[in-house]
């Protein structure tokens, strides 16, 4: 996202201009139409065409279609963040510790199960109903202020909570308190991750 850019409604793909419904809402639909367990992905992707590009026409070919969406969900949807890696004394490049011991990014978010979270918070901190912003407030816009929520809204609170560690300074009651609320607010793992 670049604030001196305008907000992505159209590109232009194999010389054909597309125009995009970049909704919140409607990218939130995509995501659970990606996690249906019930279609192949060529299905997926005609299915997510369509609700990226209405009533528009796109190509009927199964390959050609993945091809487009792939463009789509790379290019429009999902945000690859520039990764920073910190090095030791020595040089070496020290662990993420953002990552698990496989080397996979912990989440300490899902869209679909902290949705009265991330609902409330926008209200909160934004005074912003979402329900009322469907259809209306842009993708970008949207990641960007679930991004950017403060410290002291409910789902700033539940990521912090997810993603804490024990100390040595924590006594045994802040701990056992911890890890109760780390269990209650635990990402579900049948589902999957998103971005």
């Amino acid at each position: 996202m670049r604030l001196k850019d305008p907000l992505v409604t159209s590109f232009t793909f194999n010389d054909t201009e597309y125009e995009l419904d970049m909704a919140f809402d409607n990218i939130l639909d995509i995501f659970e139409k990606l996690e249906d367990t019930s279609l192949r992905d060529y299905e997926k992707a005609d299915v997510c065409l369509m609700y990226m590009l209405d009533e528009q026409e796109y190509p009927i070919d199964p390959y050609e279609q993945i091809e487009l969406w792939n463009y789509i969900y790379q290019n429009f949807i999902i945000f690859k963040e520039k990764e920073v890696v910190m090095y030791d004394l020595k040089g070496n490049p020290m662990p993420n510790p953002y990552e698990d011991d496989d080397g996979d990014n912990k989440r300490y978010i899902d869209l679909e199960q902290d949705a009265e979270f991330i609902y409330a918070s926008f209200l909160h901190a934004y005074n912003i109903n979402l329900y009322e912003q469907q259809g209306k407030m842009h993708w970008h816009e949207f990641k960007a202020l679930l991004n950017g929520l403060p410290s002291n809204t409910i789902m700033q609170r539940i990521i912090q909570i997810r993603a804490w560690e024990p100390s040595d300074h924590d006594d045994s009651k802040y701990k056992e308190e911890m890890r109760k609320l780390q269990m209650k607010h635990a990402i579900s793992n049948n589902r999957k991750e998103v971005d």
